[in-house]
């Protein structure tokens, strides 16, 4: 497997998407937390990074786990995701 995973990342608070390197030996809630970060910090909106944001595959609709690693999930390079918070 490559270095990183390339993953498109759609924000729907925001309308908007990016396009995001991932580290496929990451854990999801690392990973969900780092791209909020940069999310919210490019769209110089204030938000609470002590709320959880899940990632959703936009295809299949299955929610991650924040307890997996990237490489034991189905994200792969083009995969579709979805930023969005926990309620």
């Amino acid at each position: 497997m490559n270095d990183k995973i390339i993953v498109k990342i759609s924000v729907p608070e925001l309308d908007s998407t990016y396009d995001v390197f991932l580290p496929p030996n990451e854990i999801i809630w690392k990973i969900s937390k780092m791209i909020t970060k940069i999310v919210f910090d490019l769209s110089e909106i204030k938000v609470n990074l002590r709320s959880n944001y899940i990632l959703i595959n936009k295809n299949s609709g299955k929610i991650y786990n924040n307890n997996e690693i990237i490489i034991d999930t189905d994200i792969r390079n083009g995969t579709e995701l979805i930023l969005t918070p926990l309620k």
